[in-house]
């Protein structure tokens, strides 16, 4: 199974944290993850909620929980002992040091984030492919199509209990439109 290493930034955006997790959830890979990516995740989810209108208590709260969901979902997925590798690798932005460091750690062979550029391959150490999200989605989809489609269902499904209703279709044409999961998206309609 692929371990991967998500970075804050492709796990900030809710419909797309949620279609990768849920992907992880039906075994497709092992998805991984530092308490200092959860810690920075934490921040600025509460920093969303709060600027689309909630409170700041609620927001702290909220995003205490979907960090409390996401530990307990993925026991496995919170890498320790990362802190000694952090600084080792000479990237071009030292506050990215710790990705790699818990990918190291983690064994993960691909590090999920959109901020590509900051990972250059030749600073990364051997075994350890920078994917953006919706590469990593499509490699993903394509290694189980209908477990990755039971995973859409799934959050059509969860969808209900929040107040709109998702349908599988509309998941679809967002994560489309919005994430660019086109390759992904297309080999799930593919096959329903």
């Amino acid at each position: 199974m692929v371990t991967a290493l998500l970075d804050t930034c492709v796990l900030w955006p809710s419909l797309q944290r949620d279609a990768l997790l849920s992907f992880a959830a039906e075994g497709i890979y092992r998805p991984t993850w530092s308490s200092a990516i959860l810690a920075e995740l934490e921040y600025h989810e509460a920093k969303k909620l709060v600027q689309r209108g909630a409170q700041p208590g609620e927001a702290g709260q909220r995003a205490a929980r979907l960090i409390s969901q996401m530990r307990a979902a993925f026991d496995d997925a919170e890498v320790q002992g990362w802190e000694g590798l952090e600084g080792s690798y000479g990237l071009p932005d030292p506050d990215d040091e710790h990705v790699v460091a818990a990918a190291v750690v983690a064994g993960a062979g691909a590090i999920v984030t959109l901020n590509d550029k900051d990972f250059p391959a030749a600073r990364l150490p051997t075994g350890i492919d920078v994917q953006r999200p919706a590469v990593f989605a499509h490699h993903t989809v394509s290694l189980n199509p209908p477990a990755a489609l039971r995973a859409i269902d799934s959050i059509a499904a969860r969808s209900g209990r929040k107040g709109a209703v998702l349908t599988r279709e509309h998941i679809l044409q967002v994560l489309n439109d919005r994430y660019r999961f086109v390759d992904a998206v297309a080999v799930l309609r593919d096959i329903e």
